[in-house]
């Protein structure tokens, strides 16, 4: 998350450029990017996926009675996750465990990465979201028509209301469904870019002497805030994604 000071305008006035910070660059040369091309996204992927190693793997190593602080962090959130799957998805939804858990600490990591000085967010960026939000549309899909057949159809048919509106639910119900992975990966993206846009505004404001002290208070303010919105986005993201695997288990209304 870049945090760079305002510049001064050729006019004079200060310009803010608070967007720059989600800027796609290649990480070698200033060509243009392509798919196969390493950009900032690509290293700061990397980087998450290497703390989630570093933690999962190399933290828990010793698998020690009394657990160091790296162990028991990954203690934590694997239990963490485990209850939320079973709590929410019931007993079915436990072989899904490591999908579910790999997600979280996915989208956990790379939001508290995306708070260091100088870092990228990959998370604040819908083609990212959108890749996630959209493997979990697919593969929920897929466990709901492979495990009832014809009987995931069910999701849409809501047989508890009148006769006469069901077709009209029905049709609200197939277009809220289809809706699921825009609005699963917007509010994570959405999210994340809006708080680190108005710390870099606010930032910028602290290049003027007579507000700069009211410009540091709310960016260490927004800034805590940011904290507990990396971690209940992550939250959000994941308890929907179990929420969507328990009605592709138990398709009924």
């Amino acid at each position: 998350m870049a945090t760079e000071t305002t510049a001064q305008g050729d006019s004079g006035g200060l310009s803010f450029h608070p967007m720059d910070q989600f800027i796609v660059k290649p990480l070698f040369g200033d060509g243009p990017v392509h798919w196969y091309t390493i950009t900032n996204v690509t290293l700061w992927m990397a980087l998450s996926v290497l703390v989630i190693a570093a933690l999962l793997v190399f933290g828990t190593r010793s698998r020690a009675i009394v657990p160091n602080r790296s162990q028991s962090i990954a203690e934590l959130a694997y239990g963490f996750i485990y209850k939320m799957v079973e709590d929410v998805a019931g007993k079915d939804g436990v072989k899904y465990f490591p999908y579910i858990m790999t997600l979280f600490m996915f989208i956990v990591v790379a939001n508290f990465l995306g708070l260091l000085p100088t870092a990228f967010t990959t998370t604040s960026h819908i083609a990212v979201t959108a890749i996630l939000a959209f493997a979990v549309f697919i593969t929920v899909t897929v466990i709901g028509f492979a495990k009832n057949g014809k009987a995931f159809l069910n999701l849409f048919w809501v047989a508890s209301a009148p006769l006469a509106l069901r077709p009209i639910l029905a049709v609200i119900e197939v277009i809220s469904y289809f809706v699921r992975p825009v609005s699963h990966s917007i509010r994570l993206a959405g999210n994340l870019m809006a708080g680190h846009a108005v710390i870099k505004v606010f930032a910028g404001f602290a290049a003027i002497a007579a507000i700069a002290p009211f410009s540091i208070i709310a960016v260490t303010a927004i800034y805590g805030l940011e904290v507990l919105v990396a971690f209940i986005q992550a939250y959000v993201f994941t308890i929907l994604t179990c929420v969507y695997l328990k009605d592709a288990l138990h398709p009924s209304h």
